[in-house]
């Protein structure tokens, strides 16, 4: 029984080891994608948030599909995430409600300055033909993340079946930045969004082993929204709280907090909660 108790306490502080910063009161539980907590966005707006509403933030940082799974389980409040098909479909079936625009950024696809499979320049369904081709070590996030998501209809786009056990195609399990390194370590190719590849530039100093070798495109379009859990669903999920946070995050002052928020002198992320 005492064993027990030791691993139920154990997997407790693991759990608040993966949120944001604990702070007395009542919290309101997020989960979000990996590059909003990779970027360092979340640990400059939470304090923010709590300056502004009084209200403590905990995040848990997974792939979107996680994310989405944690809502539909109603283990979180709010979701703040980036991949809008299955972003809508979650708010079709009835987990969530309030869908909001909030930001975005773009994807682009790094690889070797050297770039040994000559994708540079090329439209992004062209480049994926020329890498499995050339069979260049592709990295991929292979976690039902929202990036791995938009991969794998970049290869449908591209006319293609996504891979899987090729040996040139491997698949991290891992989140963004860890990912990134990977691909460094083998010399090999991937696709991040930008804000996070920016982050690991500036982890270190502006000397990166990658070149951004194709961005640009429509389909590399990368948009974030915020979406409160269905309380009829969910009857103990904070959506009072959740609605403050999401009306937070949508306004004039979010909006501008997320424009400043830069390294290297770039921009990570674009607010556009006003758009339609």
């Amino acid at each position: 029984m005492r064993k027990n108790r030791f691993i139920i306490a154990a997997v407790m502080i693991l759990g608040l080891a993966l949120c944001g910063p604990a702070v007395a009161g009542e919290a309101l539980m997020m989960a979000t994608t990996t590059s909003t907590d990779n970027t360092g966005l979340l640990d400059y707006l939470a304090p923010e948030f709590t300056r502004d509403t009084g209200i403590p933030l905990k995040w848990v940082a997974v792939g979107t599909g996680k994310a989405l799974k944690l809502g539909q389980n109603c283990d979180v409040d709010v979701l703040m995430v980036h991949a809008p098909e299955a972003e809508k479909k979650f708010v079709a079936d009835g987990y969530g409600v309030n869908r909001r625009r909030v930001m975005y950024n773009d994807f682009v696809l790094i690889g070797p300055k050297a770039d040994p499979a000559r994708i540079k320049g090329l439209d992004v369904r062209q480049a994926f033909h020329k890498i499995a081709e050339k069979k260049a070590f592709f990295i991929s996030r292979g976690d039902n993340s929202g990036t791995n998501k938009k991969e794998i209809k970049l290869w449908k786009l591209a006319g293609m079946t996504p891979p899987e056990k090729q040996s040139w195609y491997v698949q991290s399990g891992q989140g963004m930045l860890s990912t990134i390194n990977i691909a460094a370590e083998r010399g090999g190719y991937t696709l991040t969004d930008r804000g996070t590849y920016i982050k690991y530039e500036a982890s270190r100093k502006g000397k990166s082993p990658f070149a951004i070798l194709v961005q640009g495109s429509p389909e590399l379009f990368n948009q974030y929204g915020v979406i409160v859990i269905n309380k009829q669903r969910c009857p103990k999920v904070r959506d009072d709280l959740a609605r403050r946070f999401s009306d937070w995050i949508t306004s004039t002052r979010a909006q501008k907090l997320i424009a400043d928020f830069k390294l290297l002198g770039k921009p990570l992320f674009t607010p556009n909660a006003g758009a339609r």
